[in-house]
């Protein structure tokens, strides 16, 4: 027995989250553990880095499986194309040791969130791009976004579903970037509340619309209490991009994507 990393790419729209669910509805997880299954000739079962919503994007989801056949890496990531659909791909597959794990070992987690605010909607960035109707003030969604960086209980933030025990997160780093029409927005943390970015976003989305005051997302890290907070994003445009681990266990690194985002982790800097 021994253990396999890998690298997804996929675009969440068709999908109700990444994780298999008893209801047998179409999932990211459950493609993927049947075309390794296939390449495997053995159940495969999968464990990730983080489990997308329905609707959310990946560009760098990390998993890894334990498995008795031997294969290259080439077959890993070339045979399970002909098995998956085109919106799912693996990237890359690595050997890696038995104490890896594609959650407990991370630490940290990336997501970009894609915003754009041109005067008409585009038929062509439809569910991936998430479209405001108004006119968004980046300055005044930067200048809040800081009041989120750092060690806090973003019990607001959080879903009212959300399992996780402790609401405390750390955010190394929120960036928001105007290309044009396109808004980017790159949040770094230790780890995420469900719907956290998403809430995150909805919060700054009304105060770049002047909806809101610049103070708002501080009163409402302060409240403590989801009532408190805005409307929850919509997950087309939210995409997780890179998962850390430690360079010890060798993972190969890469551009973070989407594709059309193309510069590096950290790299995203205003125009002079």
């Amino acid at each position: 027995m021994h253990r396999v990393a890998l690298a997804v790419e996929y675009q969440g729209t068709h999908y109700h989250g990444f994780q298999t669910q008893p209801s047998g509805v179409p999932t990211v997880q459950g493609h993927l553990e049947r075309a390794l299954s296939a390449v495997a000739n053995e159940p495969i079962s999968l464990i990730c880095a983080g489990r997308t919503d329905a609707g959310v994007h990946a560009t760098g989801q990390i998993v890894h499986f334990d498995t008795m056949a031997e294969r290259p890496e080439k077959a890993w990531v070339l045979g399970t194309r002909a098995q998956l659909p085109f919106d799912i791909a693996v990237r890359w597959a690595r050997p890696v040791e038995p104490g890896f794990h594609a959650r407990f070992s991370a630490r940290s987690r990336t997501y970009r969130y894609l915003i754009s605010d041109r005067d008409t909607y585009s038929a062509l960035t439809h569910q991936h791009i998430t479209w405001s109707r108004k006119r968004l003030n980046v300055g005044a969604m930067r200048e809040a976004a800081q009041a989120l960086v750092g060690e806090h209980d973003f019990t607001s933030f959080r879903a009212s579903q959300c399992q996780a025990r402790n609401p405390v997160r750390r955010i190394d780093y929120l960036h928001l970037v105007r290309r044009g029409d396109l808004i980017v927005l790159e949040v770094r943390a230790n780890a995420f509340l469900h719907h956290m970015v998403r809430n995150i976003v909805g919060v700054l989305l009304a105060i770049g619309a002047g909806e809101a005051d610049i103070g708002w997302a501080a009163e409402i890290l302060a409240a403590r209490d989801r009532s408190a907070g805005g409307v929850t994003a919509r997950p087309f445009g939210l995409y997780l991009v890179h998962v850390d681990y430690p360079a010890a266990f060798g993972l190969p690194g890469g551009q973070p994507g989407p594709i059309f985002v193309p510069e590096p982790l950290g790299g995203l800097m205003e125009n002079p």
